[in-house]
């Protein structure tokens, strides 16, 4: 070792970004980069289950395998979304899930606040329109044609109200047995099985349920029934955090 090598290793110590203090908590990510997350994670997730849809209408007259095709794919995109984009926003891309948090944070839990609220709604939803208008754009459909697909019956409804429950209380009991850690698989995992086991075929997702308003193709939805979906969805919200109050209450261990 030569006596300039102390020197150098100063000169680039100062250099270097300050470190956190052992147990500091680290700096959140910048809030734009967090809405630009949630903005292209949502357009990738509505692009993932337009485009899968068409591709499969395009290859199968059989609605059973559609529905396969459909499912399988947003069963991989949804996993691979939240495992890429989970540590910068938390992969929300469904404000039922952003609203459900700001609840939370309210009441004491941890969160989004008022402000993030404020941005990450908006990036959603206009993420999914978005990503609707990019997949009929990959496949040489009208960029935007209101969907005709009338999803009005009251099972459809109650099938919304059972998903968006049974997101909600996935989600929000993962965080509170602190194993969050498998939401890309579990979350994509429900949002596969929903498909096949709730009348809807789980949108379970506000913006989702927009951004598929604006085609008109196998996963589209007719602007008329989107109030009722929402609705439906934030009903489900709501029952999915009394359901893990009651089965995931603070401050007591958890078995296993």
């Amino acid at each position: 070792m030569t006596a300039t090598e102390p020197a150098a290793s100063d000169a680039m110590a100062a250099d270097a970004p300050p470190q956190p203090a052992p147990g500091a908590t680290p700096p959140r990510t910048p809030l734009v980069a967090r809405a630009a997350a949630e903005l292209v994670g949502t357009a990738a997730l509505v692009a993932i289950v337009v485009g899968s849809g068409i591709q499969a209408t395009g290859l199968t007259e059989d609605v059973g395998l559609q529905l396969l095709a459909n499912s399988t794919a947003t069963v991989f995109g949804l996993g691979v979304l939240i495992a890429l984009l989970g540590p910068v926003s938390g992969a929300h891309f469904n404000p039922a899930v952003t609203l459900a948090e700001w609840w939370t944070a309210r009441r004491g839990g941890a969160g989004v606040d008022a402000r993030e609220l404020a941005v990450y709604v908006p990036s959603q939803v206009a993420g999914a329109i978005a990503g609707a208008i990019l997949a009929d754009a990959m496949f040489g459909e009208p960029l935007v044609k209101w969907s005709t697909h009338d999803r009005s019956a009251g099972n459809l409804l109650l099938g919304e109200v059972v998903a968006t429950a049974g997101l909600i209380l996935l989600i929000f009991g993962l965080a509170r047995t602190d194993r969050l850690r498998f939401a890309p698989v579990a979350v994509a995992s429900y949002i596969g099985a929903a498909y096949w086991f709730t009348s809807s075929t789980s949108f379970a997702n506000p913006a989702v349920t927009i951004g598929r308003a604006f085609t008109d193709t196998f996963a589209g939805i007719a602007p008329g029934s989107v109030p009722g979906f929402i609705g439906m969805q934030l009903i489900g919200a709501v029952v999915g955090l009394a359901l893990v109050a009651v089965i995931f209450p603070r401050g007591k261990a958890n078995a296993g």
